[in-house]
């Protein structure tokens, strides 16, 4: 049986208070993984391997390929970002690579220093509810 968005959303929180030791009260949709709950890097890949524990089932393994979550190799391309900016061909794979985030207002400054500012909690459920 699928999972509800309100399962899912619960899941993910679930796994950002365990990975984080933020109060469940912080994790909301709105809040961004980096400002709001304090994740640093290495918080990134133990969210991913949480994910991936929390949603797989014995007939189906939920696997998170690298970059599919997040863009970690973003910044040591010089084609998708120049002068600390990601590029017109970064936001476009941005588009592509990594849907679950909304990167309509990042376009209008896309500042790689600003992009952790745009992976909340809701991205995440998206990413998941997309994926299962």
């Amino acid at each position: 049986m699928a999972k509800s968005r309100a399962d899912i959303e619960a899941d993910v929180k679930d796994v950002l208070v365990d990975a984080l030791g933020v109060d469940e009260d912080d994790v909301v949709p709105t809040a961004t993984l980096k400002g709001d709950l304090g994740a640093e890097s290495i918080d990134y890949l133990d969210i991913v391997f949480r994910l991936e524990k929390k949603f797989s089932t014995p007939e189906k393994p939920f696997k998170i390929a690298q970059g599919e979550l997040f863009p970690e190799n973003l910044m040591t391309d010089p084609s998708l970002v120049e002068s600390g900016k990601v590029t017109a061909k970064g936001i476009a794979l941005m588009k592509e690579k990594v849907p679950h985030v909304d990167v309509s207002e990042f376009e209008k400054d896309p500042q790689i220093t600003k992009l952790p500012n745009y992976f909340t909690v809701k991205s995440l459920c998206d990413f998941v509810e997309r994926k299962i």
